[in-house]
């Protein structure tokens, strides 16, 4: 058995999320530079540039990508033979969010009371963690700042197994060309197919942490990513929603078994600021 200490869990959960909201990940930068030289609207060019210049500064100043700093997504991966030692699992990472957002001068923006007060909580908590057990003795933290323009724009259907394919493909198809620009596109789709409808919606959110671009490595999957990409970007969106050729970067499927009388499709979209970094203790 081994020992991890919370008081470590605090601290790293503080740096991921500063790091997750200062610097904007390789595999998005290099996508967002080739999208550039691709882009077929020379507004939709200029809107790329800017969000590319965006990054450089935030990186350069330690400021934030985006004004809004997201609410605070934790997924854990818990070594079954890892101990915490010196406080909880939960309240550690919790500590760590609201310690990371108050050093990093970072918006905090979850509100208490949902459909009354809206009071905000003034340090970004609660987190939203999701946790797994894993065979080994360690701990994987993954933070993801998830944005409300973007987040707002999911969907999730129980669509009909006669359905099928198309059926994936038109959801998608019309949850992009309904949001427009408001999740902040060049977008990037985490698509959950299969499960159960809380799976599901949970499968389209963590394939969103995959290395950007990563095809599937179940090859039917892989193409359905690849038709829906080209079909999205095909809608004339664009870039920030001004038009142009390139309305998402990549679309990463996440597909699981599902009932006989099911087919569960949860779409979950991500802006161009694709906020996530990870740590191993």
């Amino acid at each position: 058995m081994r020992e991890i200490k919370a008081a470590d869990i605090t601290r790293t959960v503080a740096n991921l999320f500063q790091e997750a909201n200062f610097v904007l990940g390789r595999d998005v930068l290099t996508a967002l530079k080739a999208a550039e030289k691709s882009e077929e609207s020379p507004l939709g060019r200029e809107a790329l540039g800017q969000i590319i210049k965006n990054a450089g500064v935030a990186l350069k100043a330690q400021l934030p990508l985006c004004q809004d700093c997201g609410s605070a997504v934790v997924f854990l991966e818990v070594g079954q033979d890892a101990h915490v030692t010196g406080g909880d699992l939960y309240e550690a990472v919790t500590r760590g969010v609201r310690q990371g957002y108050a050093q990093g001068y970072l918006r905090k923006s979850m509100v208490g009371r949902p459909f009354s007060a809206r009071e905000n909580t003034g340090d970004n908590t609660p987190p939203v963690i999701h946790a797994d057990i894993v065979p080994g003795n360690h701990l994987k933290i993954t933070v993801m700042p998830k944005g409300g323009g973007a987040e707002n724009m999911s969907r999730l259907a129980m669509l009909k197994p006669a359905d099928g394919r198309g059926g994936i493909i038109d959801l998608v198809l019309r949850t992009v060309a309904e949001a427009g620009g408001n999740p902040c596109p060049p977008l990037i789709i985490g698509l959950g197919v299969g499960a159960t409808s809380d799976q599901a919606m949970l499968l389209a959110k963590r394939a969103l942490l995959r290395q950007l671009g990563a095809p599937s490595t179940d090859a039917e999957v892989a193409e359905l990513e690849e038709e829906i990409l080209t079909r999205v970007n095909g809608l004339g969106v664009g870039p920030l929603g001004f038009g142009g050729s390139t309305t998402a970067l990549a679309v990463h499927a996440e597909v699981r078994p599902t009932h006989i009388a099911s087919l569960p499709v949860a779409v979950n979209l991500q802006c161009h600021s694709a906020r996530h970094k990870e740590a191993v203790l």
